[in-house]
């Protein structure tokens, strides 16, 4: 309980003795910098010491948290007439004080290659014993904005509405953009409505004098980039034509189609008619005549012969024999042998007075082998 009594004790001096004391801080400059991303900045810290003000130097850069839960970063300082620059890691290299002797008066820092993540509150405490004093101002970095793109959105034709786009991907907010016609005159159309925020300009019903080059122009506070677009409003296109097109495209495709079934049926009817005829030619058909006519007279021939020379003695027995020569029909011509029909049964003998009294010739008849060869 004494202990924390003797802290605010002590912390009640030092603030009385600083208010009473000569030290000052005499920098009038602005409160809040911006600045683009990239660049340089000098954040300004002017002192003034007094007689009485003999204890040692301290000066102490630091970025103060917007939680009060969390420690400020210290970012470089000065102390025992030693500065210490790289005391803050993001900011290796890129931080140091503006003056070689910080303890003449001067403890402005200068800030290079600017990033987005350097904004914050700075604050310079300048202390002397038994003098304290400090300063705070914000730096806010921000991001020049990107090239951006335009394009042209929907249909550019006559009678339908164009919407002109332009967007840039990086830029700290707030963009304003801004459109322009640049030929061949200087005039948006009459019927364009501008959105200076989302970049947009509507051209409703459009007509072919909306066609020229327009320039699309985004900015913020630490900079602008611009792109260019060029428009062009064509007539709307011939839609009786294309659907006149269109059909008769179906038509030609569903004629060949049509050909093509055709072509196959004929195909396929002719193949079953040709080898139904086929079939009719080996089933009806008789053998050629020249063999048939030729086999017919060499064996009435033969028979003729044989004839002439039989007796009546053997006329029945000629009669009884089997008729090797006999042509056969074209029915046994084209029947399989398994079909062949059977010889005749053996005719009874008759006797040669009887074949007389029926008018037979008797007729001597060689005997021959079983080839029809005379023996």
């Amino acid at each position: 309980m004494e202990l924390s009594i003797v802290r605010v004790c002590c912390v009640l001096l030092s603030l009385f003795t600083g208010l009473t004391s000569g030290l000052d801080i005499t920098s009038t400059g602005p409160t809040s910098i911006e600045k683009a991303s990239g660049q340089s900045v000098k954040l300004d810290c002017q002192f003034a010491l007094a007689a009485d003000d003999a204890g040692p130097l301290d000066i102490e850069w630091s970025i103060l948290s917007s939680d009060n839960q969390k420690e400020d970063k210290v970012v470089i300082f000065y102390s025992g007439d030693r500065a210490y620059v790289d005391y803050y890691p993001p900011m290796k290299g890129r931080v140091h004080f503006n003056s070689a002797d910080p303890k003449n008066g001067d403890a402005s820092i200068i800030l290079t290659g600017l990033m987005s993540s350097d904004s914050g509150t700075y604050q310079c405490k300048v202390k002397k014993a038994p003098g304290i004093r400090s300063k705070k101002m914000l730096l806010i970095v921000m991001v020049k904005p990107s090239k951006p793109r335009c394009y042209a959105e929907g249909p550019t034709q006559e009678g339908k509405d164009v919407v002109l786009r332009c967007t840039s991907n990086e830029g700290t907010n707030p963009l304003q953009y801004s459109w322009e016609k640049t030929s061949p005159n200087k005039l948006l159309p009459a019927t364009a409505v501008l959105d200076p925020v989302g970049g947009t300009v509507n051209v409703r019903n459009a007509s072919a004098s909306a066609s020229g080059t327009y320039r699309c122009t985004v900015a913020n506070r630490v900079g602008t980039e611009d792109c260019i677009l060029h428009l062009n409003v064509t007539p709307p296109p011939n839609t009786g034509g294309i659907i006149a097109g269109a059909i008769i495209a179906v038509l030609l495709i569903l004629l060949i189609i049509a050909i093509i079934l055709f072509c196959c049926c004929r195909a396929r009817h002719r193949k079953k008619y040709e080898k139904e005829i086929c079939n009719e030619i080996r089933e009806d058909v008789p053998p050629p005549k020249s063999r048939v006519s030729t086999a017919r007279s060499f064996t009435v021939g033969s028979q003729r012969s044989s004839l002439g020379s039989m007796s009546p003695s053997n006329l029945h027995e000629y009669a009884l024999k089997p008729q090797y020569d006999k042509i056969p029909s074209s029915e046994e011509y084209e029947r399989p042998p398994s079909h062949v029909p059977l010889p005749p049964p053996t005719a009874p003998k008759m006797a040669g007075p009887n074949l007389s009294r029926m008018g037979g010739i008797p007729v001597m008849i060689p005997a021959q082998n079983r080839d029809g060869s005379i023996v």
